[in-house]
């Protein structure tokens, strides 16, 4: 891959990029996926959030994604991938910063994340984009029925 011949352009996420979107999470260790990522469920949050998620494309292929929503008091970021050949150009940053430039447009101004324990690429990636590390709460979960989509 020649870093040099690169052409990213920024696109909302919308339900037609679903294939290549979870290819890509699939091919990014550290993305954690669960029954809620089917297309199913992934069509219905971004129904939800429009125009707050986005994806990263070099000529036809998706390079990058960011799945984000809030409910309308707070944001929440979700899948964060570049894709492994595509890594150190700044798209992880630009798909963050176009999702927080979303959520500030919508009067949403904290934002929360989500990271695996075990993802040290992506721990590093928000150290370095200057986000905190919460000490004072923990996520606990719940599932109330198996993906029904």
């Amino acid at each position: 891959m020649n870093k040099n011949n690169f052409s990213m352009v920024l696109y909302p996420f919308t339900a037609v990029h679903y294939d290549q979107a979870i290819a890509l999470w699939q091919a990014c260790p550290g993305i954690g996926l669960s029954d809620a990522d089917t297309r199913c469920g992934i069509s219905k949050y971004l129904d939800r959030n429009p125009g707050t998620s986005f994806v990263a494309f070099d000529g036809d292929r998706l390079v990058g994604t960011i799945l984000n929503g809030h409910d309308g008091r707070r944001g929440f970021i979700h899948h964060l991938a570049v894709h492994p050949d595509y890594r150190h150009r700044s798209i992880g940053r630009q798909l963050a910063e176009a999702t927080l430039a979303a959520l500030r447009a919508e009067g949403i101004n904290k934002v929360h994340l989500f990271v695996l324990n075990t993802n040290a690429t992506g721990i590093e990636f928000w150290q370095k984009m200057g986000w905190t590390l919460r000490k004072d709460i923990s996520v606990r979960s719940e599932v109330l029925e198996h993906n029904t989509c």
